[in-house]
């Protein structure tokens, strides 16, 4: 037998099947029964899926509705107090998406990944209770199917550690809490089967912890191990290294421990611990976080260092985290070229992977069939194509690279921003926006009829530049000071720079959720890269030369460019972003040389791709930060380079931010009032900020009064003279109606404030 794993799989459906049924039973337009109905469908079927490819352990309750987090939430009964009137679907919805009446939890990125979670809420007064039903009810079904499986839960340390404490606390003062419910879940759970594995999901281990939370894994971890002699309990860490708990758990009652050999390398270094303490080891060989093909050869050349140390038959080997963060199959990519579809592998075929390297690794080559021994040699086969084809290396890109001289721009910002104000004369207190104006149905449908080809590119062009005039106008019109052309000829801020740069591809169904019903079709960077000709030029002129005013550039920075696609992983991440910086430069070059004053660049994922470890932290840092300023280098001292960061805390980066050396940086602060601006004068932050004054995240159009008090909020923090007036992120999920409205109030709001 196989010893085959996989710590979870992906749960929207291979059509985004849960996505439609959830959005179409929001919309009123099918009953709840419905959506149940599709997902049992989909469990069925996912079940399948990975027991058609031997895998031996199958996880039940990774499927959701929403969130796992969130479902974790419920079976605690950790309900905030303002959805406590509410019952079941109902309930469990309105924590995710609010209503009428209730403002929905909050919604943060899991670790270092592009999927969001929802934060549960906690307080002291919270009377926690069991509530098993979907757990229990998800395993009777896959039994009653013929899958035996493994049940999947967020351990409860990492469960708190996410968690917020609505009183002020910390979350990890309620562990005496929430261990009563999670050993009576267990007790529940071994009256079951005759034995089950319990899959505990502990990833917060993957970071730097103190001490205390340390200890409490041997707590835990020897009170759930004791509990009864049917559950094995399975502790999994994943994103990177957790030798410090590795430490703890293996002199814990636990049975196995999963640890992830990608991206966290150091975990070898915990195999002599592992070796002595009787544990099996869950080996993550196998990406599931990135879509490139595994090389199997590599994966049994770890496997057997491993061997060294651990006994083959205490091995099994594994994803190295859930399938979640890649799309579901290949078997709809159709329009893809053979040789880059070889390349790839989703989270289907990805089972097989895990199938195959078991069995060559338990065993050996000989025990495989034809079938298995076709599908090894189909692997090194496609593995070598991609090494040498031409379509992954560029001697021009390479070339380009090592004969660079220019870092970064020529000019201190203190000799550039007089320049700036004297060439550009914009007012104190200028407004403008992030970038994006609303995608309207008619501007969607143009740019889809032009990708089917049924509209000509003359008639594309003349509807993106209708937009165009209508944007610029009501501009104009409402008072801004510097424009935007709206962008309406872009899908997706990191797709619409890819479709224009050789070396990055594009799937048709590479779907991957990235929260709820919400999904992303990311990009892939598979080759060197490099741009053929200008990006954005022609529509920034021709918006441009609609006005007297500034119309600003917009482009997507190197380091978000990077973090929201799926990277190539024959090349540092490092080396990959400095090719999109390279290109990024060029396209700066010829917006200033084709009269464009002011150029936006977003990283708006800036903060996203940070290492989840302390030590981690200053390499990326300077690599980020080296290729902000190598695609800005060519900037001259009149042209002033804005940049947009999404929320973050900034405490923790301003210094970096600082060194970025952007001429202005516009960030999301509406929400917080002038907290996170207290940093930049804390500081002494010189360059000049662009805080929101208002959320567009929300649909509601605020007053005059509240941007003219927000204003003020913020003028008590930074002088006049260094601040910009905006919304704060674009504008694009937006409506007219509510745009509109708020931006004039949000102009009428500066004039009101200037003359006060």
């Amino acid at each position: 037998m196989s010893k085959s794993y996989v710590i979870g799989f992906p749960r929207i459906g291979e059509q985004r099947e849960l996505k439609k049924v959830l959005e179409s039973f929001w919309a009123k337009k099918c009953p709840f029964s419905e959506v149940q109905k599709v997902a049992k469908e989909l469990r069925l079927r996912h079940w399948s899926y990975q027991k058609k490819s031997h895998i031996e352990y199958i996880s039940s309750n990774d499927f959701s509705l929403y969130d796992n987090m969130l479902d974790t939430a419920i079976m605690l009964n950790a309900i905030p107090k303002r959805f406590r009137d509410l019952k079941d679907h109902e309930l469990y919805f309105s924590m995710a998406r609010g209503d009428s009446l209730r403002v929905a939890m909050e919604m943060t990125k899991w670790f270092n990944t592009n999927y969001h979670y929802i934060v549960p809420e906690l307080s002291l007064e919270d009377e926690y209770k069991l509530n098993s039903s979907k757990i229990i009810n998800e395993y009777k079904e896959a039994k009653d199917h013929g899958f035996k499986t493994k049940i999947n839960l967020i351990g409860p340390i990492t469960f708190l550690a996410l968690s917020k404490r609505v009183d002020g606390g910390d979350t990890y003062e309620l562990i005496d809490k929430i261990l009563p419910i999670y050993e009576e879940l267990l007790k529940e759970i071994s009256t079951l089967d005759d034995q089950i594995v319990i899959q505990f999901d502990e990833p917060i281990f993957a970071k730097d912890n103190e001490t205390r939370v340390l200890s409490l894994l041997k707590i835990v971890y020897d009170k759930f191990g004791s509990i009864s002699k049917n559950l094995k309990i399975a502790v999994i860490t994943y994103f990177d290294h957790s030798n410090e708990a590795t430490k703890v758990l293996v002199n814990s009652l636990v049975d196995y421990i999963g640890l992830d050999f990608l991206y966290g390398k150091e975990n070898l270094k915990s195999l002599d611990l592992i070796a002595n303490s009787g544990k099996k080891l869950i080996a993550g060989v196998v990406d599931g976080r990135n879509i490139w093909r595994n090389d199997i050869q590599n994966s049994i050349k770890l496997l057997k260092e491993i061997s060294q140390t651990i006994p083959k038959e205490d091995i099994i080997i594994s994803s190295s985290c859930s399938l979640l963060h890649t799309p579901f199959s290949l078997k709809y990519e159709d329009k893809m070229s053979s040789d880059l579809k070889s390349w790839l592998s989703f989270a289907v075929e990805k089972l097989d992977e895990i199938a195959l390297i078991s069995k060559i690794f338990l065993h050996d080559i000989d025990s495989l069939n034809e079938s298995e021994k076709r599908a090894l040699e189909d692997n090194i086969k496609a593995n070598n194509s991609r090494k040498n084809s031409p379509k992954i290396h560029n001697d021009k890109i390479q070339q380009k690279i090592k004969n660079l001289t220019k870092f970064q721009r020529d000019d201190k910002f203190e000799d550039r921003i007089k320049a700036q104000r004297d060439a550009l004369k914009y007012p104190i207190l200028p407004t403008t926006t992030i970038g994006s104006f609303p995608q309207t149905k008619e501007v969607r449908k143009a740019r889809a009829e032009f990708k089917k080809g049924s509209i000509s590119q003359e008639k594309y062009e003349q509807k993106m530049k209708e937009y165009i005039d209508d944007c610029i106008a009501f501009q104009e019109e409402c008072g801004l000071d510097v424009l935007v052309h709206g962008e309406p000829e872009r899908n997706d801020m990191v797709e619409y720079f890819g479709e224009q740069l050789n070396g990055y591809g594009f799937s048709q169904n590479g779907w991957v959720q990235s929260y709820g019903s919400r999904c992303v079709k990311p990009p892939f960077i598979y080759g060197d890269i490099s741009r053929a000709k200008p990006m954005t030029l022609n529509w920034i002129k021709y918006a441009q030369s609609k006005t007297k005013k500034i119309v600003k550039g917009m482009l997507t920075g190197p380091v978000t460019m990077l973090n929201w696609s799926f990277v190539r992983d024959d090349k540092p991440k490092d080396e990959v972003s400095k090719q999109l910086a390279i290109a990024l430069s060029d396209e700066i070059d010829d917006l200033q040389n084709g009269g464009i004053k002011i150029i936006q660049v977003d990283e708006a994922a800036f903060k996203e791709g940070y290492p989840l470890r302390e030590s981690k932290i200053k390499s990326y840092e300077k690599w980020a930060i080296r290729d902000f300023k190598i695609a800005t280098s060519k900037a001259k001292k009149e042209t002033q380079i804005h940049t947009h960061m999404c929320y973050s805390e900034f405490n923790d980066i301003i210094k970096t931010i600082e060194a970025m050396d952007a001429d202005v940086i516009s960030i999301e602060t509406a929400r917080s009032g002038n907290e996170l601006l207290k940093i930049f004068k804390k500081v002494g932050y010189k360059q000049e900020i662009g805080p929101g004054v208002y959320d567009i995240h929300s649909p509601r159009v605020p007053s005059v009064d509240e941007i003219v008090n927000q204003i003020k909020l913020l003028l008590e923090v930074l002088p006049k003279e260094q601040l910009w007036i905006n919304p704060d992120c674009g504008l694009k999920t937006r409506k007219w109606e509510e745009v509109k409205p708020s931006l004039k109030n949000m102009t009428q709001a500066v004039k009101i404030v200037k003359n006060s």
